[in-house]
């Protein structure tokens, strides 16, 4: 029977937990996730954790943060005068910006304080500095 090596297309079922349980992500609701191993599509963890699995196979991985989205990174914390803010915007902790570089690509923002005259905002992933947790189903290995 194959098993999964480098290189192989695969399609999978999985969901995402966090260490208290928590789902973030699952694919049992919607099409299985089909990617390629080694092209850096999915985090290192993920991919490593599917390797020599079997078709039909279950398996429970867990992830340290290290090997998924990175750790919090200070720097990617950045204080913003509100008057740079759109007018009708009413920030508040936890909500959800997209901001855009000088080369047009958009970046994912969260509000992680409002103060009096600024706000300071958060570029890391929503899951860095956390381990993860994936029940995964292998499907297929093309």
């Amino acid at each position: 029977m194959s098993q999964v090596k480098e290189n192989d297309t695969v399609k999978v079922h999985y969901t995402g937990k966090l260490e208290d349980g928590q789902v973030f992500d699952s694919s049992l609701e919607r099409e299985p996730l089909e990617f390629t191993l080694g092209q850096g599509q999915l985090i290192p963890g993920f991919e490593n954790g599917i390797l020599n699995m079997s078709v039909n196979e279950k398996k429970t991985i867990n992830i340290p943060s290290s090997e998924a989205y990175g750790d919090v990174r200070e720097e990617l914390f950045q204080e913003i005068p509100k008057s740079e803010l759109p007018e009708n915007i009413e920030p508040q902790k936890g909500m959800g910006l997209v901001s855009r570089t000088p080369e047009g690509r958009e970046i994912q923002l969260v509000v992680a304080d409002v103060k009096n005259e600024s706000i300071v905002v958060d570029a890391n992933h929503p899951l860095a500095g956390k381990d993860l947790t994936f029940d995964i189903e292998v499907l297929e290995i093309k």
